[in-house]
């Protein structure tokens, strides 16, 4: 056992800088996946001719393909059409699109979760669709989606350790970097174990907390 926390307390800087990177990977992906998934839902709400079937098929690919394909197809195979990224911007994009296909549908949820009866009060005031889906509509929505959108968020941080396949710095390939220079892999990958359950206990709690906060202000 002594020897065991010797090698944490030695591998520990290693396992933090690529948390953080882990940390940082799914809160960028997170955020702009939420940016697309908002306009890939509105356009499939608003059943725009061609867009929605667009929006329909994109959705139904993310989702029914496996993301470390979709990571592969992006660094191995977008190089063969001309496009070629480093390693950290293609492993972003993946997760972004990826995650932006589960967002998108957790926000269309939380739309067909809101009362039609808010609709038909919207429009006999003279609002435009538009105008009721930015001012009544998305709102209460949002609230409707938090604990989807919270779950796809933890669902993230663990996905990221997909990327390291493709020498992105995070805490898996930081953890195999490791192991490969101490042959303890047991320790080290239940030290990455440990810090991927702490970073999504951490974000299960904010979640509750939000939750609370959006149901007082509901009641209100």
């Amino acid at each position: 056992m002594s020897d065991w926390m010797a090698l944490f307390e030695a591998a520990l800087p290693v396992l933090l800088k690529g948390a953080w990177h882990t940390l940082l990977f799914a809160v960028v992906a997170m955020v702009l996946g939420l940016a697309l998934g908002f306009v890939v839902a509105m356009v499939r709400v608003a059943r725009l001719p061609v867009l929605s079937q667009l929006a329909a098929f994109y959705v139904s690919a993310m989702r029914g393909t496996p993301l470390l394909v979709q990571i592969f197809v992006i660094y191995y195979g977008l190089p063969g059409m001309g496009l070629e990224l480093d390693p950290v911007p293609a492993g972003v994009l993946a997760l972004t699109l990826n995650v932006a296909a589960y967002l998108s549908e957790s926000l269309r949820g939380g739309i067909a979760g809101v009362a039609r009866g808010q609709w038909d009060a919207a429009f006999s005031l003279g609002l435009s669709w538009w105008q009721t889906m930015r001012h009544i509509i998305a709102p209460q929505a949002l609230r409707l989606s938090v604990p989807s959108l919270s779950n796809s968020l933890i669902s993230l941080i663990k996905d990221t350790s997909l990327v390291s396949v493709i020498t992105v710095t995070e805490l898996m390939l930081a953890t195999k970097e490791v192991i490969a220079q101490t042959f303890q892999p047991l320790p080290l990958y239940l030290a990455a174990a440990a810090i991927y359950w702490l970073l999504s206990a951490a974000f299960e709690r904010i979640q509750r907390r939000v939750e609370d906060r959006l149901e007082l202000a509901h009641r209100r």
